[in-house]
């Protein structure tokens, strides 16, 4: 009988069933993101920060609150389709293992660790992301709900660490999933070079399940960007207050104005953050480099694309991938996307042409 005093994420520890690598140098990756951020801000006439500013401890608790906010439906849409279609997405997969790049907390796919557990083929866990305490707690917690399951979570960045993914069961399926619509925060062409990349790693088995936010009203797309309660605008105005620690620099925050717009031609959102009066901030005592902007002048801090289906599907084709299945919430907000790569032998059957063919229902 286990000691009552011994919780059962330590009896998990205990048995051996998480293993966590550390893969980024933070001296070099801070130096990076000096540079891009310096980079950025000096370039004209459209000054850039990297998106990833935007998720320091503050910034990621921020995003949390967005996610449960009314305004927001991605991660509402999402987490239906995932609730009401996670077993359908694992019959026609058929992993024994999930991949998930940019994991957190892995509340986006328990629904698919469940349905793997269900059917019996859960065998390993693998998720990516550079918060290495949150894949330390995550892992613990899934160790403990799914017994016999292996955690090997990588603190990396999924731009740069791909091969250091462990080498796949032989004979066994992979999933690999890229979900919370991230990939919209990428480029065309970055997308493309991503998802070549993953194509990679995978074998004609192996399937990839990415979350990608839909085109649709412009007014709903807006809303979601510019809550009522102000927690996106706080989210967005908190990426100078990381700034600052980042490059000992003296911005001030309440010096700008949350602003964030679709952009039709484009497809994508972009927020901004809108100078409300003249601004001089130093960018880093030690160099003497300093920002002047005059107000109404401002900084993108993120885009975030929105697809057509169709769309999609040509992206999927230029990395050498084919769009296998999806599936859409019962809104038709948004859809997961099964893709295999191009020349493997299409999932067949009942349950393939079922999953094809459900929109929402």
């Amino acid at each position: 009988m286990p000691n009552a005093g011994v919780s059962a994420a330590d009896r998990a520890e205990a048995e051996g069933c998480l293993e966590v690598v550390s893969l980024i140098d933070e001296g070099q990756a801070r130096a990076q993101l000096v540079r891009e951020a310096v980079e950025g801000l000096l370039r004209a006439p459209l000054r850039e920060l990297p998106a990833k500013l935007l998720y320091d401890e503050r910034g990621s608790q921020l995003y949390e609150r967005i996610t449960e906010l009314a305004e927001y439906y991605p991660a509402r849409a999402e987490r239906e389709v995932l609730e009401r279609r996670a077993a359908e997405i694992v019959a026609l997969a058929d992993p024994a293992e999930l991949v998930e790049l940019g994991a957190g907390s892995a509340a986006k796919t328990r629904a698919l660790l469940a349905a793997m557990n269900a059917r019996g083929s859960l065998r390993r866990y693998v998720p990516l992301d550079v918060a290495i305490e949150t894949l330390d707690r995550a892992g613990r917690a899934l160790c403990a709900e799914f017994p016999g399951l292996r955690v090997h979570a990588l603190a990396a960045d999924w731009e740069q660490h791909l091969d250091a993914l462990p080498d796949p069961f032989p004979g066994s399926p992979r999933l690999v999933a890229f979900l919370g619509g991230t990939i919209g925060n990428l480029k065309r062409a970055a997308r493309i070079r991503l998802l070549a990349h993953l194509r990679e790693t995978m074998r004609d088995c192996d399937r990839l399940l990415v979350g990608i936010d839909l085109v649709k009203d412009v007014s709903v797309i807006e809303r979601a960007y510019n809550d009522a309660a102000g927690v996106t605008a706080e989210f967005n105005r908190n990426v100078l207050r990381h700034l600052n620690r980042l490059l000992d620099a003296d911005f001030d925050p309440d010096a700008f104005a949350h602003r964030a717009f679709y952009d039709c031609e484009k497809q994508w959102v972009e927020m901004r953050l809108r100078a409300l009066r003249p601004v001089q901030a130093k960018l880093g005592r030690a160099d003497g480099r300093a920002l002047h902007l005059d107000p109404g002048e401002e900084i993108r801090t993120e885009t975030s694309a929105k697809f057509s289906e169709p769309q999609f599907a040509a992206e999927l084709a230029a990395a050498g991938l084919v769009l296998e299945a999806s599936w859409r919430d019962s809104a038709e907000l948004f859809t997961v996307v099964l893709a295999r790569p191009a020349g493997s032998t299409a999932a067949s059957g009942r349950a393939a042409r079922a999953a094809r063919n459900k929109r929402g229902a």
